[in-house]
């Protein structure tokens, strides 16, 4: 699995040369209905296994959640089940927040 960090993550997003990964947000509805990276789609951790399939393979997703150890452990699941390519955003929300989109709300 590899990392990013917030601010490669943004980089990454404003890439237009660069295909687009699935933003998979583990976190809670409720913390997500607090603040979300545009475009993500919310999985919370717990229903993961459930809804494997609703997930691409194939696709590079970049997991999301408040600080970056639930979506740690999702991305290695996923790793641990066929999907090759997994990327950890680390610090999570929180570092976006922080480093990103000062706008965004914290929590």
């Amino acid at each position: 699995m590899q990392m990013i960090t917030a601010p490669e993550l943004a980089a990454w997003l404003a890439d237009d040369t660069r295909t687009k990964p699935v933003l998979l947000d583990v976190r809670e509805p409720w913390e997500f209905a607090e603040c979300s990276i545009d475009g993500s789609v919310l999985i919370p951790m717990n229903t993961i296994p459930a809804r494997i399939d609703d997930l691409d393979e194939d696709a590079e997703i970049v997991c999301i959640c408040h600080h970056g150890a639930r979506s740690m452990n999702v991305a290695a699941f996923l790793e641990r089940n066929g999907f090759g390519k997994m990327v950890n955003l680390t610090g999570g929300i929180h570092a976006w927040a922080l480093q990103v989109d000062g706008t965004m709300k914290k929590y």
